[in-house]
C-alpha cells in the first residue's frame, strides 16, 4: 500500500513537471490531475468536461508520460491540424494521418510511427479501423487511445457518426492499451451509450462541472434577426472574432453579405459551398483577427480557436446539446465571451419538420422532439439560464449566476392563467389548425378578409385580447408551447394544437407565469460582459497588448500557422500585466513552456522593453 502511494506521488510529480515544462502552466484544473494519473497508470476513463476545460491535456500528458505513441481519434481534419501545430510549437513530436496528406507525406508519418519517433498521432475513425492501419498499429509501441468527441458513438447524442461504432475493435485488438473517451456534451442516456458501445464498463467516470462561467447567455425573441445581430455586435464586439449560426444556407449567405456591407469581415460557410472555398474561409477565420464566420452547423466542431469572443444563433439550434456545444466555441481561453440567440415559432416548426422528414425510428423522433421542447423551455425561462442549462445535464446549480440576461435584468412576471385560457380557447375554437399569427389576429379582433372568409369573427374569443400588443400574445403562445400546453402540428401546416396539459391549462388547473416584457438586443440590452477579463476590457486596448498581438501575427504568418498556437490572448494579457524584463521572468508567465521560451522569449522580452521604457 505504501509503495503504491509513493508511486502515485511520483506519477503526479512527473505529470506536473510535464505541465510546467511543455505547456507552461503551474497547476492542474478541476479533475485533470486524477484523470491523468488514472490513464498514465494504465486505466480506462470516460471524461465529461466542458469545451475550454482542458480535455486535451488529459490525454496529451499521459501520452508523454507512458512509453510509446498516443493515438487520438478525432472526427475533423481542422482539429487535427490545429492540435498538431500547437503541440509542435510546444516541442511535442506530433503528426496526423488524414486525406490532406500526399502519399509521400503519409509514408513519412507511417515510418515515424514504426520507428517510435512520435509522441502523439491524430487519426480519423474511418482510417483507424481500416485493416492496414490496425496492422501498422500492431507493430507500434502504443501508450494509449484517446477517443475525442465520444458522443458521436451514441445514436441518442446530437452528432451520431456510424464510423464511431467500429471503435470497439480497439478494446478487442489492443486489450492492454488504456483508452480515454472524452466529450463536452452528453446527457445521461448518451453517457450510458458511450460506455456500452465502447466497452468501457470498467472505466472510471470523471464528470466535471459543465458550467462555463466566462460565457454570458442572452436570448431574445426574434423580430428582425439581422438588425438584432448588428445591434449586439456594435455594442459588445465591434472588432472581435465570432461565429454566427443560421438554419439555412440561403440565410447564411444573406447574413454574411449584409455584415460585409456593414463594414465587418464576414465569410459564409455551409456544405453547399465548394470545398476549396470552405477551406479558404475556415483558414482565414483561424489565422486572421476579427473575422466572423456565418455558418450552418457544418462549421465549428473541432475548431480550436481560443479567442472566439461570441457565438450568435439567429435561429434555434436543434437541441440543448447542440446549443451548449456551439456556444462553447466562444471563450475557450477562459476570457469573457457572449452567447447571443434570437428565436421564433417559425424556427420550431422548421426543426420539427426536419425531425419528421428524417429516417429516424419513431422512438428517436420522440426523443428529438422532447429535446427540442427542452430548448424552447430554456429560451422562455424567466429564471437563471445557467441553472436551466446545467440542470438539463443533470447538474444542480443552486444559485443565480449573475451572468445571463435574466439575472442581470430580471424579467417582469405575473400570473398569466387568464391570458393562457384566452389563447387556448382561440386554438380550440378555431379547430387547432392555425398558427400563432392568425390566432393573435383572432384574439385582438382584427377583421381581415381571411377572418371574414373563415367566419371566426363570430367566435366568442374574437377580440377578447385587444388589450395586449401582438408581440405580447406571440410571447404567450411561445411560452404555452415551451410548457407543453400547446404543440406545433408539423403533420398539418405548422398550426398549434393542444399538448398533454392543454385541457388542464384551459380549465385553469395548472399555473402559468407570464413574462411581461420582451427585452431588446445589443446596446439597449446593457449586457456588456465584464464577467472575466477579456479583449473587450482595458487590457486589450493597451498599446502593449496590440503590439504583442501584431508581433504574434507576424510570427504566425512566417510559419503559416494560426496566431494562437504561438501564444493565446490570455498569455499576451499576462505579459502586459507582468511586463517580464528577462527570460527568467518570462518563464513564469502562464502558457510559456520551455520550447516557446527558447523560441520566442527573447523576441517578446525585447518588444516589451521597447514599449515600456
Amino acid at each position: 500500500m505504501e509503495e503504491s502511494a509513493t508511486s502515485s506521488v511520483k506519477l503526479r510529480d512527473r505529470a506536473l513537471e510535464v505541465l510546467r515544462s511543455v505547456f507552461g502552466y503551474d497547476g492542474f484544473r478541476h479533475e485533470q490531475a486524477a484523470i491523468i494519473e488514472r490513464v498514465a497508470s494504465g486505466g480506462d476513463a470516460l471524461v465529461l468536461m466542458p469545451t475550454g476545460g482542458g480535455k486535451s491535456l488529459c490525454y496529451q500528458i499521459p501520452a508523454l508520460l507512458r512509453d510509446g505513441m498516443g493515438v487520438v481519434v478525432s472526427p475533423l481534419i481542422a482539429l487535427m491540424k490545429d492540435q498538431v501545430d500547437a503541440l509542435r510549437q510546444a516541442g511535442v513530436r506530433a503528426a496526423y494521418l488524414n486525406s490532406t496528406l500526399t502519399a509521400f507525406q503519409a509514408a513519412d508519418v507511417e515510418r515515424d510511427m514504426r520507428d517510435g519517433a512520435l509522441d502523439l498521432l491524430y487519426v480519423a475513425p474511418e482510417r483507424l479501423v481500416a485493416p492496414r492501419c490496425l496492422e501498422l498499429l500492431s507493430r507500434c509501441k502504443l501508450a494509449l487511445f484517446a477517443i475525442d468527441e465520444a458522443h458521436c458513438v451514441s445514436q441518442w447524442g446530437h452528432d451520431f457518426r456510424p464510423e464511431y461504432l467500429k471503435l470497439q475493435i480497439l478494446h478487442e485488438r489492443f486489450p492492454g492499451v488504456p483508452r480515454i473517451a472524452l466529450t463536452a456534451t452528453a446527457d445521461r442516456p448518451t453517457r450510458s451509450d458511450i460506455i456500452e458501445r465502447l466497452s468501457l464498463g470498467g472505466a472510471a467516470v470523471f464528470a466535471a462541472s459543465f458550467d462555463r462561467p466566462n460565457i454570458r447567455y442572452h436570448v431574445v425573441a426574434k423580430t428582425s434577426s439581422k438588425t438584432q445581430l448588428i445591434n449586439f455586435l456594435e455594442a459588445e464586439h465591434p472588432a472581435d472574432a465570432g461565429i454566427v449560426y443560421c438554419l439555412s444556407r440561403r440565410k447564411v449567405e444573406e447574413v454574411a453579405e449584409w455584415l460585409c456591407a456593414k463594414g465587418r469581415v464576414a465569410l459564409p460557410y455551409h456544405a453547399g459551398l465548394d470545398a476549396a472555398i470552405r477551406e479558404r474561409n475556415q483558414d482565414r477565420f483561424l489565422k486572421e483577427e476579427a473575422v466572423i464566420v456565418v455558418a450552418t452547423v457544418a462549421f465549428g466542431m473541432g475548431i480550436d480557436k481560443p479567442n472566439v469572443r461570441f457565438v450568435a444563433h439567429l435561429d434555434l439550434p436543434k437541441n440543448v446539446e447542440a446549443y451548449y456545444q456551439e456556444t462553447g466555441r466562444a471563450g475557450r481561453d477562459g476570457l469573457a465571451a457572449n452567447a447571443f440567440m434570437t428565436y421564433g415559432m417559425s424556427d420550431l416548426g422548421t426543426l420539427l419538420g426536419f425531425i419528421d422528414e428524417s429516417d429516424l425510428e419513431e422512438r428517436q423522433r420522440r426523443i428529438e422532439r422532447h429535446k427540442l421542447s427542452a430548448l424552447l423551455g430554456y429560451c422562455e425561462t424567466v429564471t437563471c439560464r445557467r441553472k436551466v442549462l446545467l440542470g438539463y445535464f443533470g447538474e444542480n446549480y443552486d444559485r443565480a449566476c449573475g451572468n445571463c440576461d435574466n439575472c442581470l435584468h430580471p424579467p417582469q412576471v405575473f400570473d398569466g392563467v387568464v391570458m393562457a385560457q384566452k389563447a387556448l380557447s382561440a386554438v380550440h375554437r378555431t379547430g387547432e389548425r392555425f398558427g400563432a399569427g392568425y390566432l393573435v389576429d383572432v384574439l385582438r379582433g382584427q377583421l381581415t378578409d381571411r377572418m371574414r372568409q373563415s367566419g371566426h369573427h363570430r367566435l366568442k374569443t374574437f377580440g377578447v385580447g385587444s388589450d395586449l400588443e401582438p408581440k405580447q400574445w406571440h410571447s404567450v403562445f411561445r411560452q404555452l408551447v415551451a410548457q407543453g400546453h400547446l404543440e406545433v402540428d408539423v403533420e398539418g401546416h405548422g398550426g398549434l394544437k393542444f399538448g398533454e396539459t392543454g385541457w388542464a391549462a384551459l380549465r385553469g388547473e395548472v399555473p402559468f407565469v407570464f413574462r411581461a416584457k420582451e427585452r431588446s438586443a445589443g446596446r439597449r440590452g446593457g449586457l456588456r460582459n465584464d464577467a472575466a477579463p477579456g479583449p473587450a476590457g482595458s487590457s486589450a486596448k493597451d498599446p502593449l497588448f496590440q503590439a504583442l498581438r501584431s508581433l504574434r501575427s507576424e510570427l504566425a504568418r512566417e510559419q503559416n500557422v494560426p496566431p494562437y498556437v504561438i501564444f493565446h490572448d490570455a498569455t499576451l494579457m499576462e505579459m502586459v500585466r507582468r511586463k517580464p524584463a528577462d527570460l527568467t521572468a518570462m518563464s513564469r508567465v502562464p502558457g510559456v513552456g520551455r520550447r516557446k521560451l527558447d523560441r520566442y522569449g527573447a523576441i517578446f522580452v525585447a518588444a516589451i522593453a521597447k514599449l515600456v521604457t
